[in-house]
């Protein structure tokens, strides 16, 4: 994916696979690949360069002819604010199916992050038995979605957005007991929450002021499994997480490097 930021005239490479997968890398994986579907646009060229040079690897994504989704972004008081992008992309028009050679390069990982966005619900059955699954629900907190995916999932991320303390507990503990090992909870400002047992997590947020909060939750995720799988110590992670999201919001795009739109 491609953010257009219409009113600066550049495009930031973006999507939340490609966030986790970069954002990884930087913060200490010794490995990290994107498998996906590019386009074959200027859009997925540039995108394409700077995974090879931030040294994430692709060896087996797809290739399309097609353009690259580009939703385009606003500015308003460092928010992130999305407008209509062009339609008939890669991403709209295709969808990943995984396959035995795909199980194999993932089963090289500690983990395989995915998402409610990347259409690949249906094979995640085959994924949870080569390599733990991390999984970004964003806002999807319907109880059928929730009781048909948490089972092949181990760490859940879910946006917090509109849910007090209370509910977001609640929702955390029907989460783990559909069967994931860990449920994180953004919050936003109010910071984040982890339910590992039956013991709830709590950290706030790493103050700075924002210049745009494009990707921060995609870094919080990064940060949060780099240093997890790496010590095993929830609490480690969650500060490590929380400081790789406040530097987020310190930069353009989701992690910078950005392209003209032409």
């Amino acid at each position: 994916m491609a953010d257009s930021y219409v009113d600066d005239g550049v495009f930031y490479p973006g999507g939340q696979a490609v966030n986790v997968a970069v954002n990884a890398r930087r913060d200490g994986a010794e490995e990290t690949a994107f498998l996906g579907i590019f386009g074959d646009d200027y859009r997925a060229e540039h995108i394409r360069s700077v995974l090879a040079q931030e040294g994430v690897d692709t060896p087996r994504c797809r290739v399309a002819h097609g353009i690259t989704p580009s939703p385009g972004v606003r500015l308003v008081d460092g928010e992130r604010v999305f407008l209509a992008g062009e339609r008939d992309s890669v991403a709209h028009l295709l969808r990943m199916r995984v396959a035995r050679e795909d199980l194999e390069l993932l089963a090289r990982y500690d983990v395989c992050h995915t998402t409610n966005e990347a259409g690949v619900d249906e094979f995640l059955p085959q994924i949870h038995r080569v390599v733990p699954v991390s999984y970004d629900f964003s806002t999807s907190r319907d109880e059928d979605y929730l009781a048909r995916i948490c089972p092949h999932v181990d760490i859940a991320f879910i946006s917090g957005e509109g849910l007090g303390r209370a509910e977001a507990e609640e929702l955390m503990r029907e989460v783990r007991g559909l069967g994931c090992s860990l449920v994180v909870v953004t919050m936003g400002a109010r910071g984040s929450l982890c339910l590992d047992g039956e013991r709830v997590h709590e950290l706030g947020v790493v103050a700075v002021e924002a210049l745009d909060t494009m990707g921060a939750g995609d870094s919080y995720a990064a940060g949060f499994l780099v240093r997890y799988f790496d010590t095993r110590d929830v609490d480690v992670a969650m500060a490590f997480a929380a400081e790789r999201a406040a530097h987020t919001c310190m930069v353009h795009g989701a992690f910078g490097c950005p392209s003209k739109i032409r």
